[in-house]
């Protein structure tokens, strides 16, 4: 009772839907192949816990899928999004929501297993970002959603080719929660892809179970640790800006292997106290008048600039880090911190917006 629905190979449901096996298990649904046996194709289906909150979540995740459905017929940006084909609810303890959608291939994260710690060529880069930030424009201007969850784990990849296709289905086993590598039937994914291989992949935003209406947010703290932005670790009201520092901190990670921001709890303080120091060692201190605008603020900050339990901070800079440890050359490393800069503005009305970043001449380049 509450928790995962017991699947099991070869189980059939809704008289139409094979179980083939597991994609995937998160904290609130586990994701499973089947084959819809009506139209002889397979699907991607997830069943969410049967937890009564968890059914008013599926609920509201079914609101926001049917809304991008509705609102890309007017807007093929709307294809950067995964697409709901079908939902419905099993009889059950509180009930098992269960949606479907067509089959994608891993995610950004499993790819970037198979690569080297210095992140994935920039050429697929800018391309996956470019579609990341499309769909983000589409979802906060036509959709009024905020997805609150922007990571490597929740951008899928997808090709339109049946061999390249077959190639990403035959990886689809990748333990996303380990960060494991990808194995196929003949190594390793990275192993297998050639770049125009790489470059023929697309990339879709996965996973609304988070979001929340840009005019109706459903909780005070969103997104996973390592992306979360700085007025949601300060508990300000937060807006569509906040995906884009989330895209900001995807970019970094998927360009260099290396997350942007990686907090770690002391004895003396807290993951969050870490997170806010090491967001003003990369981008500076934090004006006054944003500081204590904030109602969490007296958590971190004795006075203006002067975090209560870290004294000592080590400042660093973007094009810095991208050159010494990551072998990048100034110019190469100037031309991505002044794309990624106005993305991680602390001020989030001044924070450029998914429209503004892709005109950037970095992305565009």
């Amino acid at each position: 009772t509450g928790g995962h629905y017991p699947m099991q190979e070869g189980e059939v449901f809704n008289t139409r839907y094979q179980v083939l096996h597991k994609l995937g298990c998160g904290t609130f649904a586990t994701v499973w192949l089947c084959q819809d046996m009506r139209r002889k194709k397979q699907v991607a289906v997830k069943v969410l816990k049967s937890r009564e909150g968890f059914a008013e979540s599926a609920q509201d995740e079914v609101a926001f899928l049917r809304c991008v459905s509705c609102m890309k017929k007017k807007d093929l940006a709307g294809e950067n999004i995964v697409c709901l084909l079908d939902d419905f609810r099993m009889i059950g303890e509180n009930g098992f929501h269960i949606l479907l959608w067509r089959v994608l291939g891993p995610s950004v994260r499993c790819l970037m297993g198979n690569y080297t710690a210095q992140g994935l060529p920039l050429p697929f880069v800018k391309k996956s970002l470019q579609q990341v930030l499309a769909g983000l424009h589409f979802l906060h201007k036509c959709c009024r959603i905020i997805h609150a969850d922007i990571k490597p784990e929740n951008i899928l990849l997808c090709a339109r080719s049946k061999r390249l296709q077959r190639l990403l289905m035959a990886t689809l086993h990748c333990d996303q929660g380990s960060g494991g590598r990808l194995k196929g039937a003949g190594g390793d994914l990275g192993n297998q892809l050639e770049e125009s291989d790489l470059m023929s992949i697309e990339v879709k935003i996965a996973d609304l179970g988070s979001a929340c209406w840009t005019y109706k947010p459903f909780s005070k703290e969103i997104q996973t640790q390592p992306y979360r932005a700085l007025e949601v670790l300060l508990g300000l009201d937060y807006g569509t800006p906040a995906d884009i520092w989330s895209t900001a901190c995807l970019a970094f990670e998927m360009a260099t292997g290396e997350c942007l921001f990686d907090p770690q709890p002391g004895k003396y303080f807290s993951r969050d106290d870490d997170h806010v120091a090491r967001i003003i060692e990369l981008l500076g201190r934090i004006p006054p008048q944003i500081v204590f605008s904030w109602n969490k603020s007296t958590k971190f900050f004795s006075r203006p600039g002067a975090l209560l339990r870290l004294s000592r901070l080590f400042p660093r800079s973007l094009p810095g880090i991208l050159a010494d440890r990551h072998g990048w050359t100034p110019q190469e490393a100037a031309a991505f911190a002044a794309f990624l800069l106005p993305a991680l503005h602390y001020a989030p009305e001044r924070r450029a917006s998914a429209a503004q970043s892709l005109r950037h001449a970095w992305i565009a380049a």
